[in-house]
């Protein structure tokens, strides 16, 4: 098996992509109709893609998932990722690894940059998208302790001042280092 398939992030519905428009293949997790729901038009051209079987649902295997958990908690992604996110990127690495040509196709930031490391291609529709591929250090701004890329703390430990996070290591995407 391959092809290119399209792998849909709540981020592309909610910029206007349309399913029914697109011939190739398109898939994304189950999970993105929670995030869908609160938005009629957006929701209403959601189900047409899904029931007219433009769109495919599907879940990720818990091998896949860690893959991804692991990778962004490495990167400092992690806690800028809801589980639809992390579903979404494990859907195209899972799909990857049957031999398809997975695409992405998100403007979240974090799943751009998860997905720029796993090697995994990625475009945006209202964004430029990412140039540069980081590694997130936690800190606190006020009394600057840092904390591991893997910490899901969200306040300080020391003074309980809300985590901020800032680059620990940039490098080129694999777009741009060609």
């Amino acid at each position: 098996m391959s092809g290119k398939v399209l792998v849909l992030d709540a981020s592309a519905f909610i910029m206007g992509y349309d399913p029914l428009s697109i011939s190739e293949k398109q898939v994304t997790t189950p999970l993105i109709s929670n995030e869908l729901r609160s938005e009629n038009m957006i929701w209403l051209r959601f189900k047409m893609a899904c029931e007219s079987g433009k769109l495919e649902m599907l879940s990720p295997s818990p091998h896949a998932l860690k893959i991804v958990e692991e990778l962004a908690k490495k990167t400092g992604d992690y806690g800028r990722l809801s589980l639809v996110d992390r579903e979404v990127l494990a859907v195209a690495e899972e799909l990857r690894q049957k031999g398809f040509s997975p695409v992405i196709v998100s403007d979240d930031y974090s799943i751009q940059n998860v997905a720029d490391q796993l090697k995994l291609e990625y475009t945006s529709l209202s964004t430029l998208g990412i140039r540069q591929r980081f590694q997130w250090i936690p800190y606190c701004p006020a009394c600057h302790r840092r904390y591991p890329s893997t910490s899901s703390m969200e306040q300080c430990s020391v003074c309980g001042t809300p985590l901020k996070r800032r680059p620990r290591r940039k490098a080129l995407t694999r777009k741009n280092s060609k």
